[in-house]
């Protein structure tokens, strides 16, 4: 998502470094850069214009300090510009309910009832809730039983009484929540393949009997421009408090996370980066901006981390990389806390300048981690953290046991060692990251 879009904005303000200060002439080849990218990623023209005068107004507005280069000040104009048509703060769920009711609306095939698991799963994990599924969407096929095993997967409750009364359905639900201590019920509700007076009128029913405490659109990130007609559509009847963008991970352009909040003042307040029931994410306007522009999302990485490294075991392993004891047994340890974190071509593209150094099409084979864990896991504890053990006969041993040949030993070795130096390198500060 936004790469191309990133991509040429990037090269945009590339032209300008170099230049002794900020002119309309200087600028005015960028600004025509940023306008077409913006375009071409499905970002609404009126936004666009919007946005091109904002920066051109500012940046000529404004004195270049000695300390900073002209390129430097005009990528924080459009960083800054940026946060602001994404939403500028960070748009908070709503906490206090008990139970606090989050009722999910949307077109068909928006990711809908999925997102209700996804959101589940969040609100667990990170807020350690404990979440009640309702079953709403009673007319398309399949829909109840998604989510039913939706809830299986995730050992969340899931209440649902088949094809009745959506409003019985939601007044039993409620019942069952304040039973069992539920501090959330989240509502999938019934998607249509367009906005009609049937769907209003059900939705608006719902609204009308529990009064939710949040009404939130999901929404697929790849409709393109007409996104916009239907947050619009749903929220002059509904009175959305939020959306939540699906399908994040795709090839999409992404246009409409940058034109959502501008033209319809709904907050953005989550987003679908990925398939799995942990693909659901917090949004926040400054990340999502840095990563358009390439300066990475390291806040979001360490949150990522934060649930499956503790803050002890991060020390631990830092005291070890620092003093070279880092072994492979630490190694074999890492590798299963990143295999949590989900696909690490993901975790990469968060890194500060990955585009630049043409890490965003780094695809890594999952079977290869898996020969890794393989070989280390056929050597005995003694030699995972003293491997300087290995010679040849331990390594025909490892070989045999692990199905992998020597050689691939024989490089497993060696890159371990390389890395170890670089984190003792990088420790100690000696090491400059090539950006």
């Amino acid at each position: 998502m936004f790469e191309y879009m990133g991509d040429r904005i990037a090269k945009a303000i590339k032209n300008i470094r170099g230049m002794g200060r900020i002119t309309e002439e200087n600028i005015s080849e960028a600004m025509r850069e940023i306008r077409m990218a913006l375009l071409e990623a499905d970002v609404n023209y009126q936004v666009v214009k919007e946005f091109v005068s904002r920066v051109k107004e500012k940046a000529l507005g404004m004195e270049v300090q000695k300390s900073l280069k002209p390129d430097e000040l005009f990528i924080k104009l459009v960083k800054d510009e940026l946060v602001d048509l994404l939403g500028g703060e960070e748009a908070p769920l709503y906490v206090d309910g008990k139970p606090s009711i989050l009722m999910l609306v949307g077109l068909q095939g928006s990711g809908k009832t999925t997102t209700s698991g996804k959101l589940a799963n969040y609100l667990r994990k990170k807020h350690a809730k404990k979440p009640l599924l309702v079953a709403c969407d009673i007319y398309r096929p399949a829909a109840i039983d998604q989510l039913i095993t939706i809830g299986k997967q995730l050992d969340i409750p899931v209440y649902s009484e088949g094809k009745k009364d959506v409003l019985e359905i939601v007044s039993h639900a409620l019942a069952s929540a304040k039973e069992n201590g539920n501090d959330y019920v989240i509502i999938d509700t019934a998607g249509r393949l367009h906005i009609d007076e049937v769907l209003m009128e059900e939705l608006e029913g719902i609204v009308s009997f529990c009064h939710p405490d949040e009404v939130m659109l999901v929404i697929d990130a790849m409709m393109g421009q007409d996104a916009i007609n239907v947050i619009q559509g749903f929220h002059n009847k509904l009175h959305l408090t939020g959306c939540i963008l699906t399908k994040l991970d795709g090839n999409t352009k992404g246009g409409v996370a940058l034109s959502v909040r501008h033209l319809t003042n709904v907050p953005i307040k989550f987003v679908g980066d990925s398939e799995k029931l942990d693909g659901l994410t917090k949004f926040y306007p400054e990340r999502m901006a840095e990563r358009i522009l390439d300066m990475g999302d390291v806040l979001s990485i360490a949150e990522k981390v934060e649930g499956i490294i503790s803050e002890e075991d991060a020390e631990s392993q830092a005291k070890k990389m620092m003093n070279g004891k880092y072994d492979l047994e630490d190694f074999l340890k890492n590798m299963k806390q990143i295999k949590k974190l989900g696909p690490l071509e993901n975790i990469i593209k968060m890194l500060p300048q990955a585009r630049k150094m043409g890490l965003n099409n780094v695809n890594i084979n999952p079977k290869d981690m898996a020969h890794v864990e393989a070989i280390i896991l056929s050597m005995t504890p003694y030699e995972r953290r003293h491997p300087e053990v290995l010679k040849a006969t331990r390594k025909q041993r490892i070989s045999k046991g692990c199905g992998r040949d020597v050689a691939e030993i024989n490089r497993l070795l060696k890159q371990f060692e390389e890395m170890k130096k670089m984190m003792k390198m990088m420790s100690s500060g000696q090491f400059k990251m090539p950006f």
